[in-house]
């Protein structure tokens, strides 16, 4: 089948790479490996999103063994983590950062699919 504007076929149309599904900031990638060599050893974290909060979704992370069938491998910056596969479509091009503040400190997403959040900002939209 040939492409009407341009005159290519289906076959030949140039083939645009897709995002990590994930991708680790270095704060991040640090703060797993520490967490893979004492408390966690031998496991690895697992994303999840839910239904929840105000606004819909929300982001769930567990430590488990080892990967389910239901997961995708997701390999950055030296570190392994696993994504629930039904996240997938909420998750691509996702960065998983980790901030510590004078209170508090944690993992969180910078993730290009949100539409929105709610006001504490615990939950998000699509």
């Amino acid at each position: 089948m040939t492409h009407p504007s341009t005159g290519a076929t289906a076959s030949s149309r140039p083939v645009r790479a897709l995002p990590p599904l994930m991708s680790l900031s270095d704060r991040a990638a640090d703060r797993l490996r520490t967490l893979y060599e004492t408390a966690h050893a031998g496991q690895l974290l697992r994303v999840a999103v839910s239904t929840k909060g105000c606004s819909g979704h929300g982001y769930d992370m567990s430590f488990v063994e080892a990967a389910g069938p239901g997961d995708e491998v997701v390999t950055d910056k030296g570190v392994t983590l696993l994504v629930d596969r039904k996240a997938t479509l909420f998750l691509i091009g996702t960065t998983m950062d980790y901030e510590v503040r004078q209170l508090e400190s944690g993992f969180t997403f910078v993730n290009p699919n949100e539409k929105g959040r709610c006001g504490c900002g615990e939950s998000f939209h699509v």
